[in-house]
């Protein structure tokens, strides 16, 4: 399928590897030019070597932290006239709920909520100015069932549902798009570091902590950053104009909800 977006230039937060880094590939395969995020400098140089050698889009590189004013100045600075914007960043800790103090939400919701709502507040203004934009947001498959061992990611993300909500239906009359996906488990390093949580709990070893876990995915394995990536590319397509404000679950069937 042609997406239609070919030329287009798209800024993906936190995308030198994992869901980012496939949301990235997958628009750069159907020819949109990209401005890279992520915190590492080395990592994210790598990334942009590999689409560019790949797909030969254009791709410009902004090492900073995205969570922080400084880092979104940083690349909004860097970014020129954007048409799509997918939001990202690595989730919280996991913990009990009595670990966290206010610090520990404040810096959650900085990350996770703040700073997705921020880079909107950027960059749509053109995106109606132009009648034409797409925005994703990576949340997590914990907004439509709550993991009670990531309260922080709960909170903070669940925050930004609310607010893309409402907001969505505010731009779409001016061309502009805004859906949340909501990712499982995928084959991540956040997958890895979770079940190396487990590993230390249980005192199992890394296989079965992820045999136990793919054994909970109707589909009986973890989602592939690829596959995420395609996903993302198609509610950025034009294909995707009339869908507004939703929240896709991409988790094999692991959330058991009728809607």
């Amino acid at each position: 399928m042609d997406l239609g977006i070919s030329g287009k230039r798209a800024l993906v937060c936190a995308s030198s590897k994992g869901l980012g880094r496939g949301c990235a590939e997958a628009l750069a395969e159907a020819g949109v030019n990209l401005v890279l995020n992520a915190r590492g400098a080395e990592a994210l140089e790598e990334t942009a070597t590999a689409i560019r050698d790949a797909y030969g889009v254009d791709v410009v590189t902004v090492a900073a932290d995205i969570s922080t004013a400084e880092g979104q100045a940083k690349v909004l600075d860097a970014a020129g006239q954007i048409d799509i914007l997918v939001n990202n960043a690595g989730g919280p800790p996991p913990g009990m709920w009595s670990d966290w103090d206010r610090e520990d939400f404040i810096k959650a919701l900085d990350a996770n909520m703040l700073a997705p709502i921020a880079m909107m507040k950027a960059l749509m203004p053109a995106m109606m100015e132009r009648g034409w934009g797409r925005v994703v947001n990576i949340t997590s498959q914990s907004v439509k069932a709550p993991i009670a061992q990531l309260g922080l990611s709960n909170s903070a993300r669940t925050g930004l549902t609310g607010y893309v909500a409402g907001t969505a239906r505010q731009v779409a009359s001016k061309g502009v798009t805004i859906n949340n996906l909501l990712p499982g488990i995928h084959d991540t390093d956040r997958a890895v570091a979770l079940d190396g949580g487990v590993v230390k709990a249980k005192g199992i070893s890394m296989d079965e902590a992820r045999a136990a876990r793919a054994a909970t995915i109707p589909a009986g394995r973890y989602g592939t950053p690829a596959e995420f990536g395609q996903a993302c590319a198609f509610l950025c397509s034009v294909h995707a104009g009339f869908i507004v404000g939703q929240n896709l679950l991409l988790d094999g069937g692991a959330t058991n909800a009728t809607i």
